[in-house]
């Protein structure tokens, strides 16, 4: 089957990939599915949500997921379609990489406020986002110049909040290794307190 017409060749490190059609409505479809479904999540987290821990973490998380679909959505509809619109397309093609940098560290949100990940975890609920400004200054200075310092810069992003998990307690009743790898439903939900500084979240109730 000949797939030249589905997807164009790969460019140098220093260009620009220029997506096909199938390519550009595939994104458009894809994407813009899920920002209905982004919104009403995050509006169910929101009212489900107990203490003002939970309301931030739901609207961080929401707010991230939907910024991200929905503006993927606009650039590959604008590439696609108002091509011709070179500086447009380009401001969009920014905030699409800039996005991914907010949205990785939205996604942390929830875990980082509402578990109990030992002490270097008040510290990275604000560095996450730090290394998220960092980002986005870097793709407004040098966007589409470095490919491969870009994906240094994704996966560092991704990778390094989650180191917080070196410094907890494993013998602590709260931070069993299956609290760390997946979130049982059947298990009660973690509370939170107002916090002062250098206090974590509470214990989970059981």
């Amino acid at each position: 089957m000949n797939l030249v017409r589905f997807m164009n060749n790969r460019v140098p490190s220093n260009k620009r990939y220029q997506p096909t059609d199938y390519e550009h409505a595939a994104n458009c479809a894809t994407h813009a599915l899920w920002v209905i479904p982004s919104l009403l999540g995050s509006s169910v987290l929101h009212f489900l949500s107990e203490d003002q821990w939970e309301r931030v973490s739901a609207w961080l998380y929401g707010a991230g997921l939907t910024s991200l679909f929905l503006i993927s959505t606009l650039f590959h509809t604008v590439t696609w379609k108002k091509s011709h619109l070179r500086s447009v397309e380009h401001c969009f093609h920014m905030c699409d990489r800039m996005v991914i940098y907010f949205f990785i560290a939205a996604s942390y949100a929830p875990w980082l406020n509402l578990r109990e990940l030992g002490p270097w975890t008040c510290h990275m609920r604000w560095l996450v986002w730090v290394m998220a400004s960092v980002g986005t200054t870097y793709v407004f200075f040098f966007h589409e110049r470095y490919k491969l310092m870009e994906l240094i810069c994704y996966t560092v992003m991704g990778v390094f909040p989650a180191l917080v998990i070196l410094s907890m307690d494993m013998a602590s009743p709260a931070l069993r290794p299956s609290d760390v790898l997946y979130s049982d439903s059947s298990r009660k939900p973690f509370t939170t307190t107002a916090l002062t500084a250098g206090e974590s979240p509470s214990q989970p109730l059981i």
